[in-house]
């Protein structure tokens, strides 16, 4: 299998390609960049072999400013952009990285028209849906990172409070990757047992009264916290892609929380990108799955629709201009 990394020299792309090349399910690895930052890929690929010698894999891994080297890719990243700055909201990236993305999309439909993009790029739900409409895709085979990364940071965070393996967290974030999200509480379990049972149990081991409003917020601020102690997130990023592009190439058909387009199969909500639960194949997106939420989650999904369609009608028009 093929995978192509568009913006492959920044710290997620880098990071992203490391965890890719390790994986037996790709035997070719494409990193692309401009001109100026081969250098920096040519670097990170002989680093790469080293590192995949001493565990014997072996892929393939070529470096390029071309375009054209996207032909055959059955995955590729779009994670080219200009990234946050220290105190910078993903909002504050939108007009900057719009033109880019669609920019972008265009080459891989031209290059590439049978692959499934992966939008990393922030805002990710609204540089979903410019990636999207300028690729021309079918819209199960465009869709971004999101609330992957967000439900990941939840269930880590829950494992460490309650002191149990993060595999027994079932929980997921939906809505925007930002200050929206939603957190489904309401449908979230620890080994297979609803968290509000919890409360009654104090002898459990570790137990602490669990406080949804800091922890959540902890996730919202992850991404920011982490930038302004090391200038840039990597690793966390780079396995939620990695974890993505292997369900996807084995088609795994894993439930994932995913940026999707939507056209009135949750709440009636259309012609918007969200984090949603999608069962995810070689095909792309198979299939969004239906969500019971309470009224506190259903109410706060459609703000997150309304602030996220308001953003994108915003950078669509600045598009046209």
């Amino acid at each position: 299998m093929k995978v192509s990394i568009i913006g492959a020299s920044g710290h997620v792309g880098r990071a992203a390609a490391f965890c890719l090349a390790e994986e037996n399910s790709v035997n070719k690895l494409v990193l692309i960049s401009r001109e100026k930052s081969l250098d920096i890929l040519e670097g990170e690929s002989l680093d790469i072999y080293d590192a995949l010698a001493a565990k014997a894999v072996d892929v393939s891994i070529f470096t390029t400013s071309d375009l054209k080297e996207l032909q055959d890719s059955d995955v590729v990243v779009l994670s080219a952009g200009v990234s946050r700055k220290p105190g910078m909201e993903r909002t504050d990236l939108g007009t900057s990285n719009a033109k880019i993305v669609a920019k972008y999309a265009k080459k891989i439909a031209k290059y590439a028209p049978d692959s499934t993009i992966l939008v990393v790029t922030n805002p990710v739900d609204v540089m979903t849906y410019v990636a999207l409409k300028a690729s021309g895709f079918k819209k199960n085979k465009v869709f971004g990172l999101g609330n992957h990364l967000d439900s990941l940071r939840f269930k880590n965070y829950m494992a460490r409070h309650f002191n149990v393996h993060v595999s027994e967290i079932h929980t997921r974030i939906i809505g925007q990757h930002g200050p929206h999200m939603v957190p489904l509480i309401s449908s979230t379990s620890i080994g297979g047992i609803p968290l509000d049972y919890y409360s009654a149990f104090d002898y459990f081991s570790g137990f602490k009264p669990f406080n949804l409003k800091k922890t959540i917020g902890k996730v919202k601020n992850a991404g920011s916290y982490i930038i302004g102690k090391k200038g840039a997130t990597e690793y966390g990023p780079a396995f939620a892609i990695s974890n993505i592009i292997i369900t996807v190439l084995n088609d795994e058909r894993k439930i994932l929380t995913v940026s999707a387009y939507l056209e009135g199969e949750i709440e009636g909500i259309n012609d918007v990108c969200l984090g949603v639960p999608v069962k995810l194949g070689i095909d792309g997106i198979e299939g969004i799955l239906p969500i019971k939420m309470s009224d506190t989650e259903r109410k706060a999904f459609i703000k997150a629709a309304e602030v996220v369609k308001k953003d994108t009608e915003t950078i669509q028009n600045y598009l046209e201009e």
